[in-house]
């Protein structure tokens, strides 16, 4: 058992609502095909396609999929889950396939490249990670999985930034990068 499964499997409840970001930016989209990476118990999933929205659900732990499936279930929704290991490049996003991907806690900068191929023009990306933090009293953390002061807004400097912000919400815990960016046809503004 993978230390995510572990961690599914210990409890059940974790992070059941979605994030006021992701509730606020999609509440008045129409709903078309959406990808959460690094989905985990699914929350955002869960939101998006209660919204109506066309969901693919990518995650390591196969409990927390189970879970996922479970209250998709218990709520008639059909969500799109799939086991895939990121790091390991399992999972490809289909270039052009998206209207919206989110990406909550999980960095993978390689992964970048394939979130700008795979949102349509048009579509949105949404993302809330972890920064880097020299506080002493905060866990410490692999710095691979964390971003510069900057990063997350230059890496998608192409996009039209439609809210960027970077906080500490919670004073006991790491600080993050917030984007909400749209894919343009930077070429039909030529």
């Amino acid at each position: 058992m993978n230390k995510w499964d572990r961690r599914y499997s210990q409890d059940e409840s974790l992070m059941l609502r979605p994030l006021p970001l992701i509730e606020e930016c999609c509440k008045g989209m129409a709903p078309a095909r959406a990808l959460d990476l690094a989905c985990g118990s699914g929350r955002h999933s869960l939101y998006l396609a209660g919204l109506g929205w066309k969901v693919t659900a990518v995650d390591f732990s196969e409990v927390a999929l189970e879970l996922l499936q479970s209250r998709a279930a218990e709520r008639n929704l059909i969500i799109d889950t799939r086991l895939f290991d990121l790091e390991k490049g399992e999972f490809i996003i289909e270039p052009e396939s998206y209207d919206l991907i989110i990406d909550t806690f999980y960095l993978q900068r390689g992964l970048f490249t394939q979130i700008r191929q795979g949102l349509k023009i048009g579509g949105l990306l949404i993302a809330v990670i972890a920064l880097v933090d020299h506080d002493p009293d905060l866990k410490p953390m692999n710095p691979d999985f964390l971003l510069e002061p900057g990063e997350l807004k230059s890496e998608f400097s192409d996009f039209e930034i439609i809210h960027y912000l970077e906080t500490r919400r919670d004073p006991q815990k790491r600080p993050n990068a917030e984007i909400v960016a749209r894919k343009v046809n930077r070429q039909a503004e030529l």
